[in-house]
């Protein structure tokens, strides 16, 4: 059973930067499993699958290693394979996931995610200290995404600058001991309003290189911190991207360019 694949690079306008995804338009869900073993095969950050259902698209995101509950690259760059090669009508493409309904919309050259805000608190001392001593550095501010349940789903660090975050070297077996799915480093930029970097080595990505959901936590904390809803990011990995912030009540907006670099079939 041959299924088609695309990779594209999400949130760049030119190949080999930005963060590579890998988009499956299905009629029908393979099995769970072996959604994870194509993921596992890929061996990209994030691999999509789409499915119609209704008017909207049903898109779950897979490492090679877990599910998780939300993409923000592998998002635009299944909007850039529904628009460009499957040639979905209209503006906006509607999808829903485990995080309920998010929004891709044709913006010029840009596609613009909307994405639901992520709000962070304030970790407490003990934790602090414990990703002090992973990350080999005193932190300005640790704050925690949580689950409903009050665990940790994401770490985000404050650093001081933009040096500090381009010079981190991770100590990968420290970071992945951490609670949470990944941990987010941050600082105010020097060309760009604040830049970041993703580690996630617990579920299988040492180095995420552009992370559209992470920005769903980085705004709100950027935007009262510096006084403005509209900002600029870049993620500083080796691959690099670039990404254009708006913050609106409770959604975030996430603009970025999507480059389509390669199209295959997989014999199942």
């Amino acid at each position: 059973m041959p299924l088609e694949f695309h990779q594209v690079d999400a949130f760049t306008d030119r190949p080999f930067a930005g963060n590579p995804a890998m988009v499956y338009r299905l009629d029908d869900w393979l099995d769970d499993a072996l959604m994870q073993r194509i993921a596992a095969e890929h061996n990209l950050a994030e691999t999509a699958f789409v499915v119609k259902e209704g008017e909207a698209w049903h898109i779950r995101w897979f490492t090679p290693a877990s599910e998780v509950p939300l993409c923000g690259h592998a998002t635009l760059a299944s909007a850039k394979v529904l628009f460009d090669l499957y040639q979905e009508a209209g503006e906006v493409l509607l999808f829903t996931c485990l995080s309920g309904e998010l929004r891709v919309t044709r913006q010029g050259e840009r596609l613009e995610l909307d994405f639901p805000l992520r709000p962070v608190v304030p970790a407490p001392a003990s934790l602090h200290a414990q990703v002090d001593r992973a990350l080999g550095l005193a932190a300005q501010e640790v704050l925690t995404l949580l689950n409903a349940d009050g665990s940790v789903q994401e770490l985000m660090v404050v650093l001081t600058s933009e040096a500090q975050v381009r010079g981190f070297a991770p100590h990968l077996p420290a970071l992945a001991e951490l609670p949470g799915l990944g941990v987010l480093i941050t600082a105010p930029g020097q060309r760009h309003d604040f830049v970041s970097r993703y580690f996630a080595p617990s579920i299988g990505i040492d180095e995420d290189p552009v992370t559209g959901s992470t920005h769903c936590m980085l705004m709100p904390y950027w935007a009262e911190r510096l006084g403005r809803s509209e900002l600029s990011a870049f993620q500083c990995s080796a691959r690099g991207g670039e990404l254009l912030c708006r913050l609106e009540g409770e959604r975030v907006k996430i603009a970025g360019h999507a480059r389509h670099i390669a199209s295959g079939r997989l014999m199942l």
